[in-house]
């Protein structure tokens, strides 16, 4: 065969053929080594040494063996790293969002609260205009005399609608008893009959218990309730004290 035939055969095997060329070489070689051995061969645990290609390779193993238990190990601790790293951010994003959540309870409170407070104080201010303000009055004082007694006297009839004036119980008062409270009259035709009339106005106790003024005395010789008593009946008898000008 020409020898640029041969060039281009050997130019036309591709990489895979050159592969599998070297394959069957060397199943080629290793079918001769165990042909070189006998059948009943057995296995020889002395004799020589190993050698130091054999030795090499041994070292080699272990060497990788302990690379992969430590590549292993590394791993291990690494992936627990991780584990931790990511229940300690999980953690904080949960912390994180219960904190936002308290925050966000805190400030709705707040403004409810705030809103009852206005809602409360509207009340109050509408309340208060509505109300009339009441400007508080001392209580009224009298004299513990003819006069004190008198004027005391006009207040209650004033606000019980009893007329009257301070000049005619004032002259009454003296034509009946001369001013004084404890005065008794024990000669009259009241008299002769039991019931005497007594105090200021000389009234006697059935009229003082029938035109008895709520808020006085029952003591008919209490000076303001003889007098508003006296006063109430000459009112319904004659329209008023200042009408009496002599005995009632």
């Amino acid at each position: 065969m020409p020898k640029n035939i041969l060039d281009r055969a050997s130019r036309a095997l591709t990489k895979q053929h050159k592969i599998a060329i070297t394959g069957v070489a060397a199943l080629g070689t290793a079918a001769i080594a165990l042909s070189a051995v006998p059948g009943n061969a057995e296995t020889v645990t002395t004799g020589a040494p190993a050698t130091t290609a054999q030795v090499a390779a041994g070292t080699a193993l272990q060497n990788v063996k302990g690379t992969v238990t430590g590549q292993l190990a590394t791993d291990t601790v690494k992936l627990d790293t991780l584990a931790a790293q990511k229940k300690a951010a999980d953690a904080a994003v949960a912390k994180k969002a219960a904190q936002a959540a308290a925050a966000k309870k805190a400030v709705q409170a707040a403004a409810v609260k705030k809103a009852a407070q206005e809602r409360a104080a509207k009340a109050a201010a509408s309340r208060s205009a509505q109300r009339p303000q009441m400007q508080p009055v001392a209580a009224k004082t009298y004299a513990n005399n003819l006069d004190g007694w008198i004027r005391q006297a006009l207040d209650i009839m004033k606000s019980k609608g009893i007329p009257g004036s301070y000049h005619g119980l004032h002259k009454n008062i003296m034509r009946e008893s001369s001013g004084n409270p404890m005065a008794i009259n024990d000669w009259d035709i009241n008299a002769v009959n039991g019931i005497p009339s007594k105090g200021l106005l000389q009234v006697i106790p059935p009229t003082f218990k029938a035109y008895h003024v709520a808020g006085t005395s029952w003591n008919i010789y209490d000076p303001v309730a003889n007098i508003t008593a006296a006063a109430n009946y000459a009112a319904d008898r004659y329209g008023s004290i200042d009408n009496v000008n002599s005995a009632y």
